[in-house]
Formats: structure tokens, C-alpha cells, sequence
């Protein structure tokens, strides 16, 4: 990996982190557990579409363990993981699909996925399946919380690259 690719790499994964303890200490939107915006997700989406994968992978990585160090518990650490992963699978197989400007979507997607992953966790830290019923709860928020994520992904992108078209 080439000096200038790990520095961006590093400053986003910062800002993610940063994102992800400052939205735990937000109080929830709505009075649903676990539901937040998930505003950390804009910048593993802007580092999928700039840097590639493997940065991506690297900023959620640190996120998630550093963030749930910071922030969280052993037990929100398995439901990241689980979230997190599911909801990255599937945003780059996203991504082989659609272009950048539909990012929005993408991140729908992702958000779904990661809600799925959180209540597969769920199921199996709890022994039941009685909490699948929770999706149908989780899904509309993540579908809204997703379309915001991405928009905001989108403009980030668009700004940045008139930043470096101005170059």
C-alpha cells in the first residue's frame, strides 16, 4: 500500500471512529433498541468508492474494534461484527452492480444487511428465533436510515470531486 493510499486510510478510519462514539452518545431518534443512523457508514462507502476494498475493509475494521472499545461492550462488539460484516458483503457486491452515483443505494442495501446480521447475532446470543419478528421493525428504519446514509455518501463524493477537479 502506497504512503499517500494508508494516510487517507488511517484519517478515514479516525473520522469513523470519531463518528461512531460521537452517534452512541446521541440519544436514539426513535424508541427502537439498537436503531441509529449509522452515520459512520458515509465514510466506509466514500473509502469503497476512492481508495477500494481493502481500505474500506480497513476503516470498518478499526471502527468496529476500536469503536466498540471506546463505546461499547463485548456483547455490542458481536453485534457490530455480525452488522458489520453482512452489511459490507453485500455493499461491495453492491457496488460491482451499480455506479458510484447511485451510492444511495448501495447503502440501502448495506443497512438492511447490517440489521439482519445484528438479529442473526441476536438470535444466537438469545438461543431463539422469536426475535426474527424484530425485522419487520428494522428493515422500514434501516431502508430510511440507509437513504440518508447514502445521500450523504453521494454529496460527500460529489464534493470532493470538485475539490480535486479544482486541482
Amino acid at each position: 500500500m502506497k504512503t499517500r493510499k494508508l494516510t487517507n486510510t488511517a484519517v478515514l478510519a479516525a473520522f469513523s471512529l470519531a463518528i461512531f462514539v460521537l452517534e452512541s452518545h446521541i440519544p436514539p431518534l426513535v424508541p427502537l433498541y439498537g436503531v441509529k443512523l449509522g452515520l459512520a457508514n458515509v465514510v466506509t462507502l466514500y473509502a469503497k468508492a476512492t481508495l477500494g476494498t481493502r481500505c474500506a475493509l480497513a476503516v470498518l475494521v478499526i471502527k468496529i474494534f476500536l469503536g466498540n472499545f471506546f463505546a461499547g461492550s463485548v456483547v455490542s462488539l458481536i453485534y457490530s461484527l455480525f452488522g458489520g460484516t453482512l452489511c459490507f458483503v453485500m455493499e461491495m457486491l453492491m457496488f460491482r452492480i451499480v455506479e458510484k452515483r447511485q451510492i444511495w443505494g448501495v447503502s440501502i442495501t448495506g443497512a438492511i444487511f447490517h440489521n439482519i446480521g445484528q438479529i442473526i447475532a441476536a438470535t444466537i446470543l438469545m438461543g431463539t428465533e422469536k426475535i426474527l419478528w424484530y425485522l419487520t421493525l428494522l428493515v422500514p428504519v434501516g431502508i430510511l436510515t440507509g437513504a440518508f446514509t447514502g445521500i450523504c455518501a453521494m454529496y460527500t463524493l460529489k464534493a470532493t470531486e470538485k475539490i480535486h477537479n479544482r486541482r
